[in-house]
């Protein structure tokens, strides 16, 4: 077992480093733990980063969990994922309290533009990349065509979504069959039990005390959050139109414009790109109550997300062969993966229409832009981020940064 010492000096170089979506982190996780260290083995990372996948909420700071707990114990896990989480969460507190004091002026708003231009590339990318390794049978396309309609065309909830998604992909099993399950007595159920009863006291503590003290807008944020953190399968991308339509239609916390700003912004940071909720939270807080209100809808939020993360690792870890080798869980997992395809797809068509077009009409199913307010300059920026990500293959800092400037030069040859 590695020293306390080198754990944490490890896991903070992968929290440190981990910019880049699930997928970077990942291999930034890889290359530490497997390939450097030699901590872990191969089968051993690729088994749980399928069991993580399984799970609702981020995978690449569930996967730094159970590695964490692998090598050194809860102590050690709980330090892995808080390590893989606080550097993001600072810098997007930052973030957020910039925005709240300058989002307003004329040259944020420029840069925002061509932030706002790259997310729809940025998207439109995931979509690419989970189609490529979701839809791999007809009926998983079928099953990505279903939840693209049911949520563009219908306006369906997320959570029925991802739940008929399961029991359709449990029912038609597996595109592969699953290792078999070890030989040996399973863990005892008793502590699952009691790891999962402390875990949830845990988290709903909060709710209960926001609750309590009568504070309206905080019970609503811990009740969302909380909520979205046991729907968040496929990661953030699939949760975020969920997350938006609930932010922008149902709450009102926010305006479309705002959400793909903290996308955009999230982006920017380390760590997982869930922390987009922490930035939601804190920018509605902010509208509500100040400055003090929105540290506290951030804390508040990112306790509700990521307290669930720990749960599902330190209770279900013990018994991942076991979990691996059951051929419906499998199935299950596999329909809630095509279907996410389709989320994303319904992402980015939502995130251009607002970005292409400066008013969709309000409330509209199927959403429907007003065409009179089509933006040229917009298309313009849209194109310029497709050639940075997919022609010229920079890397997202890179090109946020170019994209940024590319927004402040419109601004100027308008002015």
């Amino acid at each position: 077992m590695p020293a306390a010492s080198d754990l944490f000096r490890t896991f903070a170089r992968i929290g440190l480093l981990s910019f880049g979506g699930p997928a970077a982190q990942i291999a930034v996780m890889h290359r530490e733990l497997v390939e450097a260290r030699q901590w872990l083995t191969e089968k051993q990372f690729l088994g749980a980063l399928s069991f993580t996948m399984l799970l609702p909420g981020p995978e690449a700071m569930q996967l730094a969990t159970w590695a964490g707990w692998r090598l050194g114990g809860t102590r050690a896990g709980l330090m892995a994922g808080l390590l893989f989480v606080l550097p993001g969460a600072l810098v997007i507190a930052a973030l957020a309290l910039a925005y709240t004091a300058f989002g307003d002026v004329p040259a944020v708003q420029a840069a925002f533009d061509g932030v706002k231009a790259l997310v729809v590339v940025i998207v439109v990318q995931a979509m690419i990349r989970m189609g490529k390794k979701a839809l791999t049978r007809p009926a998983d396309i079928a099953l990505a065509a279903a939840a693209f309609a049911a949520l563009f065309l219908l306006g369906a909830p997320f959570p029925l979504i991802i739940l008929a998604a399961a029991v359709v992909g449990a029912l038609l099993g597996p595109a592969a069959p699953p290792d078999p399950a070890p030989p040996g007595a399973a863990p005892p159920i008793a502590a699952t039990l009691r790891t999962v009863a402390l875990w949830l006291v845990l988290w709903l503590l909060p709710l209960l005390a926001a609750w309590l003290a009568g504070a309206a807008f905080l019970t609503d944020v811990a009740l969302f959050f909380g909520k979205l953190a046991v729907v968040t399968f496929g990661g953030a991308y699939a949760v975020l139109a969920y997350m938006t339509q609930e932010v922008v239609q149902s709450y009102g916390w926010l305006t479309p414009d705002e959400m793909i700003d903290a996308l955009g912004l999230a982006e920017t940071t380390p760590g997982p790109l869930i922390l987009v909720t922490q930035f939601t939270a804190m920018l509605a807080g902010a509208k509500q109550g100040g400055w003090d209100l929105a540290l506290v809808a951030g804390a508040l939020c990112l306790w509700m997300t990521f307290v669930p993360c720990f749960l599902w690792i330190f209770a279900f870890a013990p018994h991942l062969e076991r979990l691996l080798a059951a051929p419906r869980l499998a199935g299950a997992l596999g329909g809630i993966t095509a279907a996410v395809a389709g989320v994303i797809a319904n992402l980015s068509l939502w995130f251009a229409l607002h970005v292409l077009f400066d008013r969709v009409i309000p409330g509209s199913t199927p959403p429907r832009p007003d065409m009179a307010t089509f933006d040229p300059v917009a298309l313009a920026l849209v194109l310029l981020g497709a050639a940075l990500i997919f022609g010229l293959r920079l890397g997202l800092p890179l090109a946020l940064a170019l994209m940024a400037a590319a927004g402040l030069a419109a601004q100027a040859l308008a002015g």
